[in-house]
Formats: structure tokens, C-alpha cells, sequence
């Protein structure tokens, strides 16, 4: 944790004042911090993050049962875009988390992957202390100013269509071909590569997209095939 930062700091990003600070630490304490430091009181926010999950999914839900008439799959397919991991991460850094997280030193010398993993569960986490804390309606009030406020820019990059399956099924019916991935590059070490992947017909490339792992640049790779198909089928 930043030792210019306090506790205190973080209720005023959040907007939420604790009635019991400790369910807060605990939201930020990472399993490996309890690993070098054995004396801790508290426990680390695994436990926080499960309840959490539970409560961002129930309002997001909530809202978008109530606010967009579509069939089942289309909701559920919007839910999974707003409350992906990546998603989390952005609102993490917008709550500046990383000042305030208890790692062990060997997770704050990473700052790649698997930082974004463990910041995307702190969200949860604090999520689900604001709840125990101060209950649902305060969990909803912070979900809805920061996670479901993310919605027309999910909505407007179409990042809750499955763009590979769409892809495909325009492609068979106006081609009669199926597309194919192909990685073009990767860089960086292990723990943060990015993906550069083309997606193809025949041998024609339609379409590059980058992504930390091969499955987000190949959606990234559709979305861009799927623009350029639209692209041409306007010059008609």
C-alpha cells in the first residue's frame, strides 16, 4: 500500500464511507500478502471477492432486465462484456487500487497479466465489503456509477457480440468459406504478451486484431473483418 495513501483516501474515490474499515482491508488483502506476513489479523479477500461476484452480477442484471427488452442470450451475452475480467481491471485502475493492495513483494514486482487478474478480483472484493458494510442499495449505487455506466461504450464497440460466431455465419452464407486464425506475431515475455492475429478467408486477410491472449485478438480480429465487410458491402 502507498504510504502517502490511506484507507480514508479510498472511501473518497469510492464515494462510501465504512462503518467498519476492516471489511475494506480486507478487500485489498491478497492471498500472498498473508503468505510474508503470517501475523496479520485479517484475512485475505478471497472469501470478499466470491460475495461480490455474486452482488455486481445481481445488479447488473437487475438493470438490464429491467431496461432492455431482449431475448435471454442477448442479455446474458451483455452481462458477460460488462463483467469481464478486463472491464474490472479499467475500473480498478480508475479506483487507483494499485495504491492501496496488499501484495507480497514478488506480486508487486509483476505488474503484467497477472496484476490485471488480481486488481479485476479486488473489484469484486470491495463490491462485496461495500455490501456487508453498508448493504445492497450502496453496492448498487457504486456498481451502477462505475460498471454499468460502461455500457454504451460496450454497446457502441459491439464488444458484447460474439464477433467470431457472426463472422463466420455471414461469411459461409456470402462466401461459402470458414474463416481462420492465424497468429501474425506475439511480443513481450510470457506473463504480458500481446497477440497480433489476422482472420482470414481463404487466403485473403480480412481483418487483424490485438489482445493479451489469442482468444481476445481473434474477437479483436472479427470485429475488424466484420467492419471491413460492412465497408464493402456499402460500396455496393
Amino acid at each position: 500500500m502507498a504510504e502517502t495513501l490511506g484507507l480514508n483516501d479510498l472511501e473518497k474515490i469510492l464515494d462510501s464511507k465504512f462503518n467498519d474499515i476492516n471489511f475494506l482491508e480486507t478487500a485489498l488483502t491478497h492471498r500472498s500478502y498473508l503468505n510474508e506476513n503470517p501475523d496479520t489479523k485479517l484475512p485475505h479477500n478471497e472469501r470478499l471477492e466470491f460475495l461480490g461476484d455474486a452482488v455486481l452480477e445481481l445488479v447488473v442484471t437487475e438493470h438490464l432486465y429491467k431496461t432492455y427488452n431482449m431475448p435471454e442470450g442477448d442479455l446474458t451475452n451483455l452481462r458477460a462484456a460488462i463483467v469481464r475480467g478486463e472491464m474490472l481491471s479499467k475500473i480498478a485502475h480508475k479506483w487507483e487500487l494499485d495504491n492501496f493492495l496488499r501484495l507480497s513483494k514478488g506480486e508487486r514486482r509483476d505488474v503484467g497479466k497477472a496484476r490485471q487478474y488480481i486488481l479485476a478480483n479486488a473489484v469484486e472484493a470491495v463490491i462485496g465489503a461495500i455490501y456487508l458494510d453498508q448493504g445492497y442499495d450502496a453496492a448498487s449505487k457504486l456498481v451502477t456509477r462505475d460498471v454499468i455506466s460502461q455500457l454504451p461504450e460496450v454497446m457502441q464497440k459491439g464488444l458484447h457480440v460474439d464477433a467470431k460466431s457472426h463472422f463466420q455465419e455471414l461469411s459461409q452464407d456470402k462466401y461459402r468459406e470458414t474463416p481462420v486464425y492465424k497468429i501474425v506475431s506475439e511480443v513481450g515475455p510470457d506473463h504480458a504478451k500481446e497477440f497480433l492475429v489476422g482472420a482470414y478467408l481463404g487466403s485473403q486477410l480480412w481483418g487483424e486484431g490485438k489482445g493479451t491472449s489469442k482468444q481476445e485478438a481473434e474477437q479483436a480480429a472479427a470485429r475488424a473483418a466484420l467492419a471491413k465487410m460492412e465497408k464493402t458491402k456499402k460500396k455496393k
